[in-house]
């Protein structure tokens, strides 16, 4: 019998505080809104092993359509840990990283939004990328990266990103 392989990653979920907050978050960076409504019933308490749950959610779907983020707010059972606070090297997992075409505009809309860096400054890696981690809704950690040559450019003076 041959070995059975994986089709594609489906979507990756993420439970919020604020499910408008984290959609209006997350078009902001570019994601689109697929759909969304309430999840119930037994056969979805059968899936998670919460049992009796209601849980409100939002597809959201990045521009090229290959990937998703599964947004999700619990109303019933009540969230039973938070991990927002937890340091990059904790166990589990921790945060989703985005390719971007400009990092610096991309900031920029996004602390418009609340966002915060996690470092002072948006890192050079090598003459590969710039990246930076940053604190989206309800402490959400999200990673933003920029390949070199595509539409790099020197931040004004001032900018939270700025090395300086």
């Amino acid at each position: 019998m041959p070995k059975s392989t994986i089709i594609r990653m489906d979507n990756v979920g993420i439970v919020v505080d604020d499910l408008d907050a984290a959609v209006d978050f997350f078009r902001e960076l570019g994601l689109e809104l697929e759909g969304g409504g309430m999840i119930e019933g037994e056969w979805a308490g059968r899936v998670t092993g919460l049992g009796n749950q209601k849980v409100e959610v939002a597809m959201m779907r990045t521009p090229d359509g290959h990937s998703r983020l599964e947004l999700s707010r619990f109303l019933e059972p009540p969230v039973v840990a938070d991990h927002r606070n937890a340091p990059v090297n904790a166990l589990g997992y921790l945060r989703v990283m985005f390719a971007v075409s400009d990092i610096d505009e991309v900031l920029d809309r996004l602390l418009k939004k609340g966002a915060r860096l996690v470092s002072t400054e948006v890192i050079r890696y090598e003459d590969a990328y710039r990246l930076c981690y940053i604190r989206g809704p309800g402490g959400l950690l999200l990673g933003l990266a920029q390949e070199l040559g595509q539409g790099a450019q020197e931040l004004p003076e001032g900018h939270p990103g700025r090395r300086e």
